[in-house]
């Protein structure tokens, strides 16, 4: 993990590394070579595959900056790992990119890696290594995923055919909703704290058991409608959505129909979006939940692959169409 900063007399270079040293190392695992290297060491597990992804959350755009420093830490490990639980990939170590303003303190630092060092004791990975720097503009953190696969059972975004089923874990829509909750422009009722802490912390389905299911998979993270048009994309086929059917939680539900198009485009859920084949469908259909070392994790049927026009269209529980402003979350 090397540091960057505006050049500073030689006296003022020890700093940074000892601001790594002082959060970071505890953090880091055997392939970080004490974080005193320019790179890691990794080798993946006999007979496996590396799998990597990265994410970057910026402050006021990811996150508040009224956030508990912790879930920040969480938030940004877990929504790597829901990248690797998409490919059926389990996790092996992540590297930090810390891009650090003048606002955030040494107090802010030590409660965000505490909240690592809880999430890395939790889904049994560590740090392998990263960089700090320092800037003037928000806080940026940029966190890259390293994972491992048996050759061959990595689950794509490509892979689906006509009549394959579109499946959805957990719930949609409560982390979007707790955004706005937090946020306060909307009168939004959160009274339990359930929709805000599942916006901040998501539950990433590491461990589902995708291969022999799944023909093609990718998480929710830019909205629902969103999201499952990538996948029709990638598959050249059309996706219908039956809004019914999408599972939402007890809290998302006592708000009304008034917040359904939050729900299916807000993003933030953090859940699998995958096909199923027909031939597969049938044991779901009676035992709606796949077990990962997490805990069981209910999957619902919300929809289908069709043949025609590479886009999704979303249809009542009448079969009328329904049309929403956005689609979902765009970065850029």
């Amino acid at each position: 993990m090397t540091a960057h900063q505006a050049p500073r007399p030689k006296t003022d270079l020890p700093r940074e590394f000892a601001f790594i040293r002082r959060h970071f190392s505890a953090l880091a695992g055997p392939a970080a070579l004490n974080l005193r290297d320019d790179a890691a060491v990794f080798a993946p597990p006999p007979g496996h595959e590396m799998v990597m992804a990265v994410d970057a959350m910026v402050e006021n755009v990811h996150f508040l900056p009224t956030d508990p420093p912790d879930t920040i830490g969480r938030k940004l490990l877990r929504c790597n790992l829901s990248d690797l639980a998409a490919m059926g990939s389990m996790p092996e170590g992540w590297l930090l990119a810390f891009a650090r303003p003048p606002h955030i303190t040494e107090d802010w630092v030590a409660q965000f890696c505490a909240g690592l060092a809880q999430d890395q004791a939790q889904f049994g990975l560590s740090l392998m290594g990263g960089d700090t720097t320092a800037t003037s503009g928000p806080l940026v953190l940029s966190l890259t995923i390293v994972g491992s696969v048996r050759p061959g059972q990595a689950i794509r975004r490509c892979g689906a055919g006509v009549g394959d089923g579109l499946w959805v874990s957990g719930t949609i829509g409560d982390g979007a909703l707790g955004l706005r909750a937090l946020q306060g422009t909307d009168p939004l009722p959160d009274p339990t704290g359930y929709l805000a802490q599942r916006y901040r912390l998501p539950q990433p389905r590491v461990g589902l058991p995708l291969h022999g299911l799944a023909s093609a998979a990718m998480d929710v993270s830019d909205g629902l409608v969103q999201d499952a048009g990538h996948l029709a994309r990638e598959n050249g086929l059309h996706v219908r959505i039956q809004a019914d059917r999408v599972p939402l939680s007890a809290a998302a539900r006592a708000l009304g129909g008034a917040w359904l198009e939050t729900c299916l485009t807000g993003g933030d859920d953090y859940e699998i979006l995958f096909a199923v084949p027909p031939e597969c469908e049938q044991h779901l259909l009676l035992h709606p939940s796949l077990p990962t070392p997490h805990g069981d994790v209910p999957v619902t049927r919300i929809g289908q692959f069709e043949a025609g026009p590479a886009s999704v269209s979303v249809m009542d529980g009448a079969g009328r169409p329904l049309h929403f402003r956005v689609s979902g979350w765009s970065h850029l």
